[in-house]
């Protein structure tokens, strides 16, 4: 298991959390293979799959953390966390702050990414103890919101979920996040069973991301 601080630096470094909701392991092991070929550091295996605990063992003893971190997402409750992290969840992302699932993501150390919609609850996520606070709905609040955030708060390290796409994911860096997630918008191939499209469009989410942050 990586340190907390490893994850994170993954995550970050990469700047990009693959967000799937599978229809099985199978499926799921495919768009994690494509995932790795275009150098997405993260997947988020969400609690809205089926037997999602079993498909985030099954990722979590097929590859090592050197080639991908595998996390949970989804999580409502701190029930549900630890189901998780049992499973090999590398990390576990919320759509909501629960202060239950912070603390006890806090006590086994494993980062936790609740999500937040305002101002007051991306305060009461930090003070809970939150490592990244997830931007959700990202296609509600768009990058404008990140911006604004930033001016009172630029400590809070925001990342995205929701209708992050390759014409904005550099907008969502430029704004200050340290990382975004992106769904069907990356992972929509697997619907037809073309994964080396998401090969091709992950490799250019990170060109945008590199071309955000300044990096060639």
């Amino acid at each position: 298991m990586l340190s907390k601080i490893a994850v994170l630096q993954k995550i970050m470094n990469s700047g990009l959390v693959a967000v799937v909701r599978a229809e099985s392991a199978e499926q799921a092991k495919k768009i994690t293979d494509a995932c790795i070929k275009g150098g997405v550091g993260a997947i988020e295996i969400t609690f809205t799959v089926p037997g999602a605990a079993e498909v985030i063992k099954e990722l979590a003893t097929t590859y090592g953390l050197d080639e991908i971190i595998i996390g949970a997402g989804t999580v409502l409750d701190p029930e549900t966390a630890r189901t998780a992290i049992l499973a090999g969840a590398q990390y576990v992302v919320s759509p909501s702050v629960n202060f239950d699932t912070v603390k006890l993501c806090n006590r086994y150390q494993v980062p936790v990414m609740p999500g937040a919609a305002t101002i007051k609850e991306i305060v009461e996520a930090m003070e809970a103890g939150a490592d990244i606070i997830k931007v959700f709905p990202g296609e509600s609040l768009g990058p404008a919101f990140v911006k604004a955030v930033k001016g009172p708060l630029p400590q809070a390290p925001l990342m995205p979920t929701g209708g992050v796409a390759l014409g904005n994911v550099g907008d969502w860096i430029k704004a200050g996040c340290v990382a975004v997630g992106a769904g069907g918008n990356l992972t929509g191939g697997a619907k037809k069973g073309d994964y080396e499209s998401i090969t091709t469009v992950a490799r250019q989410f990170i060109q945008e991301i590199c071309d955000a942050r300044g990096l060639k």
